[in-house]
C-alpha cells in the first residue's frame, strides 16, 4: 500500500516491500505496521523495555536520594523490610542500601561458531553512565543483595511485567 512522506512544501508516495523470516512478503501500510495488531514493524520491544526499566530505576534512585525520610520512601515504594531467606530459616532484614555508578564502555555478545565473545568497545561519546541501587538483606546465616532493577521487574506496583 502506498503512503505519503511530506518533505517541506512537497510530498511523494512510494511502496515499501519487506521480507521477514516468518514466511511472507508484503507491503506495509502507513507507519510500516503489520495488519497483525500484536506485531509492530519496529521489533524494538526488548530495547524499549530496557530503556523504560532504566528510567524507572533512575527516578526511584533520584527520589530516594532526595527523600528526607529514607525509610518512609522505601515503605511507600513497597520495598520489604523483611524477606524470606532463600533456603528457609529466619527472615532476612533490610539493613543497607547501596548506590553504585557504572559506566558501560562496550558490549560483548556470543560469536557465531566460537566460544570467544564478540567485543565492541564504545567510542568516548557512546559511553553511558548508570546508577544502580542494591538492597542488602541479612540474617544470622546469610546476606543477600537485591538489585533494584530486579526488584522493579518483579514488583507488582511497577505496572508492567518486564520478564
Amino acid at each position: 500500500m502506498p503512503h505519503d512522506h511530506a518533505h517541506g512544501a512537497h510530498s511523494h508516495s512510494h511502496d515499501h516491500q519487506h521480507h521477514h523470516d516468518y514466511g511472507h512478503s508484503h507491503t506495509h501500510g502507513p507507519g510500516h505496521n503489520h495488519d497483525h495488531p500484536d506485531h509492530m514493524h519496529s521489533h524494538m520491544h526488548a530495547v524499549d523495555d530496557a530503556a523504560e526499566l532504566q528510567v524507572l530505576t533512575d527516578q526511584f534512585i533520584d527520589g530516594f536520594v532526595a527523600a528526607k525520610d529514607k525509610m518512609s520512601y522505601l515503605r511507600i515504594a513497597g520495598v520489604p523490610l523483611e524477606i524470606d531467606a532463600p533456603g528457609g530459616g529466619p527472615k532476612m532484614k533490610l539493613v543497607d542500601v547501596t548506590l553504585t555508578t557504572e559506566w558501560q564502555v562496550g558490549t560483548a555478545s556470543p560469536s557465531f561458531g566460537s566460544r570467544e565473545l564478540s567485543y565492541m568497545p564504545y567510542p568516548g561519546e557512546m559511553v553511558t553512565e548508570r546508577t544502580n541501587m542494591g538492597l542488602i538483606y541479612v540474617s544470622l546465616e546469610t546476606k543477600q543483595v537485591t538489585d533494584l532493577r530486579s526488584f522493579i521487574q518483579n514488583h507488582p506496583a511497577s505496572g508492567k511485567d518486564y520478564v
